[in-house]
């Protein structure tokens, strides 16, 4: 059974977090020892009296062999602080979740992402903005990010995949409980050219006091937030207010001074966002102009330590399998796939007879 299971055993807990789930994992250096260990020892590990009292009740009704198999039933993928794949921009923000659940699919090229937040009531004149951002980021190979909510959310997750690009929407909810309910047809197109991501556990009901925390989760996916519409006490505002806490750049579309839904952006600009008054505005602040640039030389470092380490044998003289094998010390097998994956990604070239070169544009300088 997957380690993961104990990460969704403590998620459950209410009250065990970002800080207290690291504060587990350096105490007990993993969290399968923190569920099985003994109320010293968790107070030890920094759980107060409650908490503690809630990890032994959970231990003792939830059975996370249950859970687990419900989770992998609906095709929910689960990453944690500790996996590879664990979006790296997420990692950055003050007290990264530490538990997501996906529907869909995260990608290494979505990390190129801007989130487009807005109001529910949403005028002509927003929806004409929000369509045609969310159109040409989508035609450009950046990943829209929102929160599937009704209004601008909606509007930009269905003009990014009418252009054909990759949207995300994060969830206020367990990602298989879709609020609203009329935007399950859409949650299932992302679903298929995107994801659907939650830090709640699947299950969880779209309680109101679960949306303004998601919001970090918006702005920490992206490199940029554009509020296209909002009033003065729309959510949107804690989205851009989460974004400025972690460094994001934040674009505020301008609108007349007499609409409510533009009281809140024309705050943002007059507090210091980015007034957008072109999508070129936001192509040079972020030099998304490179983007295929940024890709490309993205794809070709080596991601792990065995590409690494097949880079480093490797030169432009041609080198059969068996000496790659044999200099590496690895099994064949393993040899054998990595070598094809790096072929794809234009790190070698097999010359033929499974004779290798390393393409010289690989750096092998891989951070372990």
């Amino acid at each position: 059974m997957d380690e993961k299971k104990y990460w969704v055993g403590f998620n459950l807990i209410k009250g065990i977090g970002a800080v207290r789930m690291l504060g587990l994992v350096t105490y007990f250096g993993d969290l399968e020892s923190a569920w099985g260990a003994d109320p010293t020892s968790l107070a030890e590990a920094g759980l107060g009296v409650k908490l503690v009292e809630r990890v032994m009740a959970a231990r003792k009704n939830v059975d996370l062999d249950q859970v687990w198999e419900k989770i992998e039933s609906q095709g929910i993928k689960i990453l944690t602080w500790q996996d590879e794949a664990y979006p790296t921009r997420l990692k950055e923000i003050d007290q990264p979740p530490p538990v997501m659940y996906i529907r869909g699919e995260y990608l290494q090229d979505d990390l190129f992402a801007v989130a487009i937040v807005g109001t529910r009531r949403i005028t002509p004149y927003g929806r004409q903005v929000t369509e045609e951002l969310a159109a040409f980021l989508g035609s450009n190979g950046i990943t829209v990010i929102s929160g599937l909510a009704r209004g601008v959310d909606a509007i930009a997750h269905h003009a990014a995949l009418k252009a054909g690009g990759r949207t995300i929407g994060i969830l206020g909810s367990g990602v298989d409980k879709i609020y609203p309910p009329e935007h399950q047809k859409l949650a299932e197109q992302m679903i298929e050219r995107g994801a659907i991501i939650s830090d709640y556990v699947p299950g969880t009901p779209p309680d109101a006091s679960n949306f303004p925390p998601r919001n970090r989760i918006i702005s920490g996916l992206s490199l940029a937030v554009v509020v296209i519409e909002a009033g003065e006490t729309s959510g949107a505002l804690i989205t851009a207010g989460f974004a400025a806490e972690q460094g994001r750049e934040i674009f505020s579309v301008p609108g007349s001074i007499f609409a409510p839904q533009s009281k809140g952006t024309n705050k943002l600009i007059q507090n210091g966002a980015l007034p957008l008054l072109s999508v070129n505005d936001l192509m040079q602040a972020l030099d998304f102009n490179r983007i295929g640039e940024h890709k490309t030389a993205r794809k070709i470092l080596p991601t792990d330590e065995t590409e690494a380490r097949l880079l480093n044998i490797l030169s432009n003289e041609s080198m059969h399998v068996d000496e790659i094998r044999n200099q590496a010390e690895l099994p064949i097998e393993k040899v054998s796939a990595t070598l094809a994956l790096m072929e794809l990604k234009g790190m070698v070239r097999q010359l033929g007879g499974m004779n290798y070169v390393a393409v010289r544009e690989a750096q092998s300088d891989y951070k372990t």
